[in-house]
């Protein structure tokens, strides 16, 4: 909570670098209502951003307590000065809210209010939500408001730049979602190609064994046992794409954390061992902890999927000033040069794009009946 106004362009500079640091839009929601309230020297604000139904989507407030904004019940509707802000988009500056005409009251929990500051926060010609501040900390004016010019024109430029960060984080989270859209549309494919092979030879083996059954009772007993070992592979072939599908969990848990949690699933999974370390890394910056992990993904992929390896190891560690991560099998390996003469990646092409894209370098070491090492090394951590 903030403790009195700043003033200066330095308390400026802080309130829109804070804004700009955040990528969610409930941190960013956050931000501005704080900023706002601090830099203006009020003892309350809010911030509400609308949605298509005459109420509000989400709406922020900052300087009540989280009792006392549970007390107050459900979220407002868009009436009385909220409408006003949304509807208008003109700046409100009032001495006594509670003496607007357009008041119309609030719920018994609902702190006391008199002096008045809103404002449009408008994104070109659309209005995509209204900052509110209340109550100026400073004696006020015999009738008249606590809140002056100067301040309406410090938070007009507070709300342009709150539309921009709002703006940037709304395009941030959509591109999250296309890029997980597209994750999953990626992994169901694989699914179903993947189990769908596997269901197609479960049938041909059962109805081999049931031909068997009556002549050859010897063989129709080891094509059942084919049967069940088949119906295991796409048991696990389903596991691996469930943990794939999950959230990655690297904003709440980190790269390190994320890694263990996921190896240690596909370690249960699959009848090969796989194995993770990590040594002395760091929180990286997101785009990288985001690239190792997907190339991460890829060589496991790669290695329980295609190469028949007994154990695959995990390493992570500092080299340096970088961060390497190092994925090593012990299976069947392949020629780098065949694969691509042939026209087949193995994703490869995927995860030297990953490792340039944050700056780092990719290496893949194999050949046939020695194994694989892909290792990524990315800068910082």
């Amino acid at each position: 909570m903030s403790q009195g106004p700043r003033s200066g362009l330095a308390a400026v500079s802080s309130a829109l670098l804070a804004m700009s640091r955040h990528l969610e839009v409930r941190d960013v929601l956050k931000t501005i209502v704080a900023s706002a309230r601090e830099l203006l020297g009020a003892q309350y604000a809010a911030l509400g951003v609308p949605d298509d139904h005459g109420g509000f989507a989400q709406f922020v407030v900052d300087g009540v307590s989280d009792q006392q904004w549970k007390a107050i019940g459900p979220l407002p509707r868009q009436h009385g000065i909220l409408a006003a802000m949304l509807h208008e988009a003109r700046p409100e500056r009032l001495a006594d809210v509670r003496k607007d005409p357009r008041f119309e009251g609030w719920p018994s929990a609902h702190p006391e209010m008199s002096d008045f500051l809103g404002l449009p926060i408008r994104d070109g010609d659309e209005v995509i939500g209204a900052l509110f501040l209340a109550n100026k900390n400073c004696p006020k004016p015999h009738g008249g408001c606590g809140f002056t010019e100067d301040d309406e024109e410090l938070l007009s430029i507070l709300a342009q730049h709150a539309a921009i960060a709002l703006t940037n984080a709304r395009l941030y989270e959509r591109s999250r979602e296309l890029t997980i859209a597209e994750e999953r549309s990626r992994l169901a494919h694989e699914l179903h190609d993947a189990v769908s092979q596997k269901l197609f030879s479960l049938r041909l083996t059962a109805q081999a064994a049931a031909a068997l059954v009556d002549r050859d009772p010897s063989r129709a007993k080891g094509e059942l046992q084919q049967v069940a070992a088949l119906a295991a592979e796409a048991a696990d072939e389903l596991r691996a794409a469930v943990v794939e599908l999950r959230p990655a969990g690297l904003d709440e848990d980190g790269l390190v954390a994320t890694l263990r949690t996921q190896i240690q699933v596909l370690d249960r999974a699959h009848t090969a061992r796989v194995t993770f370390t990590s040594h002395g890394v760091r929180a990286l910056p997101a785009a990288q902890e985001e690239a190792l992990l997907r190339v991460a993904q890829e060589a496991l992929h790669n290695a329980l999927r295609h190469s028949g390896a007994e154990h695959v190891e995990v390493i992570l560690r500092k080299r340096g000033q970088d961060t390497v991560l190092r994925v090593t099998d012990d299976g069947g390996g392949f020629d780098p040069t065949t694969v691509r003469r042939a026209g087949r990646h193995l994703g490869l092409v995927s995860m030297r794009d990953r490792a340039s894209g944050v700056g780092g370098t990719l290496m893949v070491e194999s050949a046939p009946g020695k194994g694989t090492t892909i290792e990524m090394e990315a800068p910082g951590g």
